[in-house]
């Protein structure tokens, strides 16, 4: 691996189950410790990479490619990233596995109903109401990662101790750290 290669970190999971919010308590306490990664949320890079793109399957598939490959030019110029992005397809997923390297997939895990509780754009009350379709979890499938590199609860812990859970949970991140303490 070329030592100037920045690394990646997928966080995936529910609408709702906190990606984004865990990906700023990530960014912020790796901040802490002069680590810099840039936070490429799905809700911002959207309108940005697909503006017009819709939410059917080809339109997902054609976001998360490009978000793929702009992960993939980042990181070869030594930028580290953070994506907060549903990818409900392990297709979508594998292929950012398969592209970019060094790679993490943190699965985001959270019970539907505290998803749908703690929905801050009301996406499960639209998606029910039938104003918006294929949202994941309700009439688009999720796939949840079958062996995903970590895993946080974040009905059950803090976005904190969830965002030091993924960085103890990285050996490259935890040895980054420690080298930091022993200077």
């Amino acid at each position: 691996m070329n030592e100037s290669q920045g690394w990646t970190i997928w966080l995936t999971g529910l609408p709702a189950s906190g990606k984004t919010t865990l990906a700023r308590a990530i960014q912020a306490r790796l901040r802490q410790y002069g680590i810099v990664a840039a936070l490429l949320d799905s809700d911002t890079m959207r309108t940005i990479l697909s503006p017009t793109s819709d939410y059917s399957a080809g339109g997902r598939a054609a976001f998360y490619r490009q978000l793929t490959d702009l992960t993939a030019h980042l990181t070869a110029d030594g930028v580290n990233v953070i994506i907060a992005a549903t990818a409900n397809r392990r297709s979508y997923r594998q292929r950012a596995r398969e592209q970019l390297h060094p790679f993490t997939e943190v699965w985001v895990r959270c019970a539907l109903d505290v998803c749908r509780a703690r929905d801050p754009k009301h996406l499960y009350q639209r998606a029910d109401s039938g104003m918006i379709r294929d949202l994941p979890g309700v009439d688009a499938p999720y796939e949840p990662p079958e062996a995903p590199d970590l895993v946080v609860d974040t009905d059950q812990q803090t976005p904190e101790a969830a965002a030091d859970a993924v960085i103890a949970g990285i050996p490259r991140l935890r040895h980054l750290l420690l080298e930091q303490f022993d200077s």
